[in-house]
């Protein structure tokens, strides 16, 4: 029904971020993974999504590839997981790390995700092994690298969020913090940790 949103980044939550477009704000629930690859807040952002409807809510889910969303669908196919389930796989492990799991049978990686045991993880292994390629995983390889490479900023940001978090502040708040530096795709991790301290400071 909605195949994405492109709109404003104006606020980040612990598992929400709000898109507006046209005078409407979108809260899409993203795993914990795209919130370094974010842009500061103000910016544009197209995100690819997922309507899950069920009696008593329309939630959207929410990733920055079109890749990202096939593995989100693929997850849902699965005997027993539903989209919190899948969303807490891919805040886990990366869709690229997930083929290889899957691929090599590694349940221990895959119920490393929270609330997803050794039974499902070994559930999805067989659902999943014959619906994914390993070609797919070396053609998702080359794209990211090569759009990390025109977009160094985001190891910088996802460094200085780590940074963050070990000097005791939430996830949450480092995240937004940093999401709120200004140009930050231009700065290294160090500046962007001073830009980002100075957010805190003013909360």
């Amino acid at each position: 029904m909605i195949s994405y949103v492109k709109g404003e980044l104006t606020e980040i939550f612990e598992d929400v971020i709000v898109l507006e477009n046209n005078g409407i704000g979108y809260n899409i629930r993203v795993p914990a993974s795209v919130f370094s690859q974010l842009p500061s807040i103000g910016q544009n952002v197209k995100v690819y999504t997922y309507l899950y409807v069920k009696e008593d809510a329309m939630n959207l889910f929410g990733f920055l590839t079109r890749d990202d969303l096939k593995v989100f669908k693929l997850l849902l196919n699965v005997n027993g997981i539903g989209p919190k389930g899948a969303l807490a796989i891919l805040s886990t492990i990366t869709p690229d790390n997930l083929r290889f799991a899957v691929l090599s049978e590694d349940v221990k990686t895959i119920s490393a995700a929270p609330g997803i045991g050794a039974k499902t993880a070994k559930r999805l292994i067989i659902e999943l092994k014959d619906k994914l390629k390993l070609e797919e995983v070396f053609e998702s390889a080359v794209s990211k690298t090569q759009q990390a490479a025109s977009d160094n900023g985001i190891f910088a940001k996802n460094e200085a969020i780590e940074a963050l978090t070990a000097l005791g502040y939430s996830s949450a708040d480092a995240m937004k913090a940093v999401s709120q530096v200004e140009d930050a795709q231009e700065m290294d991790s160090e500046k962007i940790l001073k830009e980002a301290l100075k957010k805190l400071a003013m909360l």
